[in-house]
């Protein structure tokens, strides 16, 4: 009877997989002799294979069920790895060593890539400040970016201040406009707050595309300066190498720091405000503070991420920070895991580099991009690495002790 179950609720899987994408897959639209073409062998392969794979994750989920216990699980090896220190020292040291040889083994263009990948990292990890640990569903939060790209390419235009004077500017401009648009939201949340930051962000955007004298409107900003080395002139191999491994310095320095904040007192009172915002003001939580706390540390890292993105590619203009960028950021948090450092790094790689990867399938690169975090979001809605949450629970042996054990939350 369970066995009936799946097969027909894979049935359903497939065919809503086909209605989805029928347009794309099955219609063909030649232009030249302006006929159409009808693929319906790819609408057999499309049935065919989402049925296949659902059914099978079902019954490995099924069988994953049945062997998961609640005290004493042994771990998976992923979270072995990542988690337990026998296990993650060696995997340390070989991510260490890979990349630092990273600019040597690649081309420029990979370089290049992953660099930009590391921007994301930084943005993903200041935005699960605001949605990941204290519950602030931000849709504007390419806005603290884009202060922080234009902060430095006006600052530098006009005073002719350069890339290490500015990046503390930036950051700090970016954590101003954060208590800036958390003070009119103290009392929204859900809906209401991400449809004001959005409006926010958008807002950003409109002043700075309609306000020529001042952003120079949608021409932009060109020639914005790379950071020096000790004044020596780089080419521009040389200068994505080195922008590289200032984005990994900043990438652990943002990691380091989130992770800190997150096991501190204000990271207990964020984890509080997502949980139940009512409960937590009542525990004597001030709950406007830790809100504006939010709003201004998540603001920071994006202030920051956007002065590198500038220095790296010495041209924005508005179109560079749309909703798409924000959708994008806010998707490598949820894809990654609400609260999970590990998981926001590995879902800010995948969703950056898997697009440029994937460029060798031309016209279905986007399609099956789409496909995987469609399918990510159905059967694994927790994200990649679950955020870990201590419980405590007590066990009575010779005396009253209390463990603390490490557990999904």
């Amino acid at each position: 009877m369970k066995i009936t179950a799946e097969l027909k609720k894979s049935f359903y899987i497939a065919l809503w997989f086909i209605l989805l994408t029928f347009p794309i897959m099955v219609i063909r639209v030649n232009t030249i002799e302006q006929i159409v073409i009808w693929r319906w062998v790819n609408l057999l392969y499309v049935g065919i294979g989402s049925f296949v794979l659902s059914f099978l994750w079902q019954l490995f989920l099924k069988k994953k069920s049945r062997s998961v216990q609640t005290i004493g699980t042994k771990p998976s090896p992923l979270r072995r790895l990542l988690y337990e220190p026998k296990f993650n020292r060696p995997a340390l040291v070989v991510i260490a060593i890979f990349t630092i040889i990273f600019p040597f083994i690649f081309s420029h263009y990979q370089v290049n890539i992953m660099t930009t990948a590391l921007i994301y990292v930084m943005l993903g990890l200041g935005l699960n400040i605001e949605v990941g640990l204290a519950g602030l569903l931000d849709l504007g939060y390419v806005a603290f970016y884009a202060v922080g790209a234009y902060s430095y390419a006006l600052l530098n235009y006009h005073f002719g201040l350069g890339f290490w004077t500015l990046l503390p500017v930036g950051a700090i401009l970016a954590a101003f406009f954060g208590i800036l648009i958390g003070l009119p939201v103290l009392r929204l949340r859900g809906d209401y707050l991400a449809i004001v930051t959005l409006g926010f962000a958008e807002i950003i955007r409109l002043i700075l595309e309609n306000w020529n004298t001042f952003s120079f409107g949608p021409s932009g900003i060109s020639n914005i300066p790379r950071p020096g080395l000790f004044g020596i002139k780089l080419n521009s191999e040389q200068s994505a190498i080195y922008m590289y491994y200032l984005l990994v310095i900043f990438c652990l320095l943002a990691i380091f720091v989130v992770h800190r904040l997150k096991n501190s007192r204000i990271g207990r009172a964020w984890n509080a405000l997502r949980e139940d915002e009512l409960a937590c003001q009542a525990a004597g939580i001030d709950k406007t503070r830790t809100k504006l706390t939010a709003f201004a540390l998540g603001a920071t890292w994006a202030g920051m991420a956007g002065v590198l993105f500038a220095a790296k590619t010495t041209f924005i203009n508005p179109a560079s920070f749309t909703f798409l960028e924000s959708a994008m950021i806010l998707s490598i948090v949820v894809l990654g895991g609400m609260g999970s450092i590990i998981g926001v790094v590995i879902a800010a790689l995948a969703i950056i580099l898997l697009p440029e990867y994937l460029r060798v399938f031309s016209d279905y690169r986007m399609i099956l991009f789409g496909a995987v975090l469609i399918t990510m979001m159905i059967f694994r809605p927790q994200g990649i690495i679950a955020d870990m949450r201590k419980k405590y629970e007590s066990h009575k042996t010779s005396g009253s002790k209390i463990k603390g054990i490490d557990q999904n939350g």
